[in-house]
């Protein structure tokens, strides 16, 4: 009984796991640049059941054998293996804001390693040190004429360096430079490539991290990587509302069906320790 009684408990688990990361996907549909995250759910290893018997030979000495007879496999649970985001881009929607900037995916290789294709993102400068990577080119100009993004994030040059700037007034071109009211180009935006995207950590506020913080190479001049700069747009969450709904009612369904067994279980080791028990 207390077998069972596990394997629901992680059903249940699982479901609520997952239903958390379906809620944020629904509550960043409409944030620039959000990448959704999908899950995979995993069972333990199954364990093999078998019933021991003790079969007695008519000796003198009366010998017995132990022999195991198979019963069958029992399913020990199941559990949110990891969480994976989905690269793939969003749609594009115009914007009245001159310093809106959106990166148009064209060419991009597809990594030998992992078989996943590349991905490209905008540079910051991150508090802590080294640098942040995202996709959702909502920036604006602070105090001091430095243009950032909504958290206050200094955005990237090419060369690494901060991007000071008059005013808004500046137009950007596909190839990522930055002109003034004058025509002269005063930076060019700063532009990573990962290979991999998967060797990048998802944080808070769309942003993305290598693992060990460190910095990856510019996707200017690299082999295979064609992508375009485009102002006056923003990229779209590319979360699937109606799909992220439809899976959100199907994890509740099943965390509900996993509770309803949990509750009978509850009450026949309730009925075993009260009524039983008592013979």
């Amino acid at each position: 009984m207390f077998k069972g009684f596990y394997t629901v408990a992680s059903g249940m688990l699982a479901q609520q796991r997952r239903t958390e990361i379906l809620t944020n996907n629904m509550a960043n549909a409409n944030t620039p640049g959000f990448k959704a995250d999908q899950s995979t759910i995993r069972s333990f290893p199954d364990m093999m059941m078998s019933a021991i018997k003790s079969t007695n030979i008519p000796t003198e000495k009366g010998l017995g054998i132990k022999t195991a007879n198979p019963i069958g496999a029992l399913n020990t649970g199941v559990y949110l293996q990891e969480t994976i985001a989905d690269y793939t881009q969003g749609s594009l929607r115009a914007s009245d804001l001159k310093t809106d900037v959106a990166l148009v995916d064209g060419q991009l290789p597809v990594d030998e390693a992992s078989g996943n294709k590349g991905a490209i993102y905008f540079r910051l400068e991150h508090p802590s040190g080294g640098e942040a990577y995202t996709r959702n080119g909502n920036f604006t100009l602070d105090g001091q004429g430095n243009l950032v993004n909504g958290q206050g994030l200094y955005v990237l040059s090419n060369t690494g360096q901060r991007i000071q700037l008059a005013n808004d007034n500046i137009s950007i071109t596909e190839t990522g430079a930055i002109l003034d009211e004058n025509g002269v180009q005063v930076a060019t935006l700063g532009v990573s490539f990962a290979a991999n995207p998967d060797i990048l950590m998802k944080q808070d506020n769309g942003l993305f991290r290598m693992l060990d913080n460190g910095v990856l190479p510019s996707a200017y001049g690299q082999d295979g990587v064609v992508f375009a700069t485009k102002q006056n747009f923003l990229e779209s969450s590319n979360v699937d509302a109606s799909r992220s709904m439809t899976e959100l009612m199907t994890a509740y369904r099943a965390f509900e069906a996993n509770q309803k067994v949990l509750q009978a279980y509850d009450r026949s080791m309730e009925k075993a320790a009260n009524e039983i028990g008592k013979v």
